[in-house]
């Protein structure tokens, strides 16, 4: 009884105190909660290098251009036109074009006026075709949620990835997102509505969502961490100790 009483007290001091490597995005500085004020301009999203953009040209179905094609609007090719380091892209007619820092419709209108020296009535559809946001941690099904529109609800992308596992943290969701100012972290209760609005659940593209795990789970991640090496020993002392036991 004395034994299994004193594996309770380190149990319960080794979980209070095991909040180990396990749990990813740990910080030392307080958690504070990230204002955000919603507008067309923060919602749309900025191109950046090594985005894969779909580009379609409407043009003058009177005019031949690119190609012996004759379509009214022609794609420029089927995976997408990649962005470069610089923040290029390489067009038909009029070669490179800077897009990286402009936003899909204004990337649209800055070809479009290119294209106006040498088509009669063009018109640019633009759309970036790798949005997603990473939903990592404690969900059923981890990964990229992909996005087909400007943003996305916590919610939203916590249904893709399957719902949260029942050792989810559900009062402290973490949401890294990163600007131009650099990386910005908040933290969502989604046990308190009355705390809830919408700009602290709005992801947007390349947004990252992690679902903590319960100290339980770290608790039992830690303890087969910690008995693993004896497991070890044990198996390999085993014969050894079965050879002197028949010996004896």
């Amino acid at each position: 009884m004395r034994v299994i009483y004193l594996l309770m007290v380190v149990g319960m001091v080794w979980f209070g105190g095991c909040d180990s490597e396990y749990r990813l995005l740990q910080s030392k500085k307080k958690p504070t909660v990230e204002s955000v004020t919603l507008t067309d301009r923060s919602i749309e999203y900025i191109i950046q290098p090594q985005d894969r953009l779909r580009i379609i040209l409407y043009k003058d179905p009177n005019q031949e251009s690119l190609g012996s094609s004759n379509e009214l609007g022609q794609s420029m090719t089927d995976k997408g036109i990649l962005v470069n380091a610089k923040g290029y892209i390489t067009l038909p007619l009029i070669g490179k074009v800077k897009v990286a820092g402009l936003t899909q419709s204004q990337a649209a209108d800055k070809i479009t006026r290119m294209y106006k020296k040498y088509l009669n009535t063009p018109s640019i559809y633009l759309e970036v075709l790798n949005k997603r946001v990473i939903v990592l941690g404690e969900v059923n099904k981890p990964g990229a949620v992909p996005l087909d529109k400007e943003k996305m609800t916590l919610f939203e992308a916590i249904a893709f990835a399957g719902d949260l596992k029942d050792s989810a943290v559900r009062n402290d969701i973490i949401i890294v997102s990163s600007d131009r100012r650099g990386m910005h972290m908040r933290h969502v209760d989604l046990t308190n509505f009355d705390k809830m609005t919408l700009s602290k659940l709005m992801l947007r593209p390349n947004d990252i969502v992690y679902v903590q795990p319960d100290k339980w789970k770290s608790f039992r991640v830690d303890s087969a961490n910690f008995t693993s090496p004896f497991e070890t020993i044990t198996k390999i002392a085993a014969p050894f100790v079965t050879i002197k036991y028949l010996n004896d």
